[in-house]
């Protein structure tokens, strides 16, 4: 096959990566909105998209095995199809977050709607998540490694997030029902894990680039 061919796979590769990442984003923003709004029509949406999601990863995997196989690229490409397995991986487990987000909208919500402040927290947290998960299909899509290592830190801002939702929280102990608060705090917890991924990710870049894991360590 000619080499310009097998570069084409590639760049095919790459694109179904952002794709991915584009529907796994959709479904993160939706399921934030889910939860705020107590909307179950677009809860049950986010679930039906995991499908998609899930398709999408297993494609992936087998087109960049595929490749290997066939081609035995060297070793910056051979790094290319692994990254992509991998951020496929990544962004189907965030996928999965948008469900178990999704299915806690639909359990419980308050009899009156969101808690204003509450709802307002949850939102800006879903917000600071899908800023970080942007920025990281940039950095992947642009190969931009400075980005990449800029991210690993950006995470702290929704850790504390999620910790200042469990004071808030602690306020409406006794006038909400401990479903609905234990659905809150899991949400959070699932916008903190999203973020996390996306920390993963961007290691995972910066080692597409570099050849070299992020303690420095050069990979054989």
């Amino acid at each position: 096959m000619p080499r310009k061919s097998f570069h084409d796979e590639l760049d095919e590769l790459k694109r179904d990566v952002l794709m991915m990442g584009r529907i796994a984003r959709q479904a993160i923003e939706n399921a934030v909105k889910a939860v705020v709004e107590c909307d179950v029509e677009l809860a049950e949406e986010v679930i039906k998209m995991d499908d998609r999601i899930d398709l999408l990863n297993y494609q992936i995997e087998e087109h960049a095995m595929e490749i290997i196989a066939r081609q035995a690229p060297v070793a910056s490409d051979l790094r290319l199809c692994w990254t992509t397995m991998f951020i496929a991986l990544h962004l189907e487990r965030i996928g999965d977050l948008a469900v178990n987000m999704a299915k806690g909208a639909k359990r419980s919500c308050p009899i009156d709607g969101m808690i204003a402040p509450v709802g307002q927290s949850i939102s800006d947290m879903g917000d600071e998540t899908l800023c970080i998960f942007d920025l990281c299909l940039k950095a992947f899509e642009e190969r931009d490694v400075e980005l990449a290592r800029k991210l690993t830190g950006m995470d702290d801002v929704v850790d504390r997030m999620h910790r200042n939702m469990f004071e808030q929280l602690s306020r409406h102990q006794g006038n909400e029902s401990m479903q609905w608060i234990g659905s809150i705090l899991l949400a959070s917890r699932f916008l903190e894990r999203v973020a996390d991924h996306c920390v993963d990710i961007a290691e995972r870049i910066d080692y597409l680039v570099t050849g070299q894991i992020p303690d420095g360590r050069e990979i054989e």
